[in-house]
């Protein structure tokens, strides 16, 4: 894991679990309905510090098409678990788990609130819940290599119809192109002698290691989010979103099949500079993936039975919505604590 830049830490530390869950709180929602703002403001009011929970903004050099909060937008609050990857390394979800789950026990050992902020709803479950992913046995390097000597040369289908056979619901959940997580998955059974499933199934069985309290936000009127994603996207075009992406395209950190290369607002201009679509093109299909990322997320938060929706656009006329926002968060937070 590479170094952070200064004023961001993956936050490695870690401290103990106390006899009791320790408590801590969520800001989550669709992107750009104001969850940072929410989040510092909260922090404050509560005496926390932030952990992104956002797959995207743990790379560095992706800061504008990932909508990473400046230092201004941080306004002194400690932020976690942002700008400390490189793009060009792997990063999943597990590593996400061990590095936010160690970051928010340092954060509770030094007597503050860890308040997670982000749209990640994989991420934020699984570290609350603590999962222990399906890749905690071991790679078996000599089955692992004869899956990929099998695959380069037959292809995959033979190898996903194993996989559908030996366990079919692993093979529901993994797309048959992603052949990374078919071999995989396949792996796991051959080495273990259990499905890939199995062994997520059990690890959902152990009780959360985080006691979250789920502040959600959404909008009475989805127009707003709407208008709210489209300038968004035209506030990072302005703010130099292609250049972006042409330094790093141009210095190799977006390279063919990485994580990085496939985050919205980064895939649309990779496939403007190979000269698949115009310029407008790339910024429309930008704003239309977003809208569809963000519909995406809430129906993901909308299955949690424990999550409390906040509205901004119920706050009274004249009242500042963050204020609005965090004085109805805090009693949440406060009420569930009694």
């Amino acid at each position: 894991m590479s170094a952070p830049r200064e004023g961001f830490t993956p936050c490695e530390a870690h401290a103990p679990h106390e006899p009791h869950t320790p408590r801590v709180l969520c800001v989550v929602g669709p992107t750009a309905s104001g969850k940072t703002a929410l989040a510092v403001s909260l922090a404050k009011r509560l005496g926390g510090e932030v952990i992104s929970c956002d797959s995207m903004q743990i790379y560095k050099e992706l800061s504008i098409g990932t909508a990473k909060p400046t230092v201004e937008e941080m306004d002194g609050i400690p932020h976690h678990m942002i700008d400390f990857v490189d793009p060009r390394e792997p990063f999943s979800c597990a590593d996400y788990v061990r590095a936010a789950t160690a970051c928010a026990n340092d954060i509770l050992s030094r007597g503050k609130l860890p308040v997670f902020c982000g749209g990640t709803g994989l991420y934020l479950d699984s570290t609350i819940r603590g999962t222990v992913f399906s890749d905690a046995p071991d790679t078996d390097s000599d089955v692992l290599m004869a899956l990929k000597e099998e695959y380069a040369r037959d292809g995959i289908d033979g190898i996903y119809a194993r996989l559908c056979e030996a366990d079919p619901d692993s093979a529901a959940a993994i797309h048959k192109n992603n052949t990374k997580r078919v071999l995989r998955a396949l792996e796991i059974y051959l080495v273990t002698g259990k499905p890939k499933s199995v062994w997520d199934a059990e690890s959902h069985k152990a009780p959360p290691v985080f006691d979250a309290c789920y502040l959600g936000l959404d909008f009475c009127d989805r127009s707003i989010l709407h208008d709210r994603i489209n300038r968004r996207v035209s506030l990072m075009l302005d703010g130099g979103l292609l250049d972006e992406v042409k330094r790093l395209y141009a210095g190799g950190y977006l390279p063919d099949g990485s994580t990085a290369a496939q985050a919205i607002g980064y895939k649309e201009f990779l496939a403007y500079l190979r000269g698949e679509m115009t310029l407008d093109d790339a910024a429309e299909r930008l704003r239309a993936a977003t809208r569809q990322y963000a519909k995406r997320q809430l129906t993901w938060f909308r299955r949690n039975p424990a999550m409390h929706w906040l509205y901004p656009d119920t706050a009274p006329a004249g009242v500042d919505t963050v204020d609005y926002l965090t004085e109805q968060g805090c009693r949440i937070f406060n009420g569930a604590a009694e």
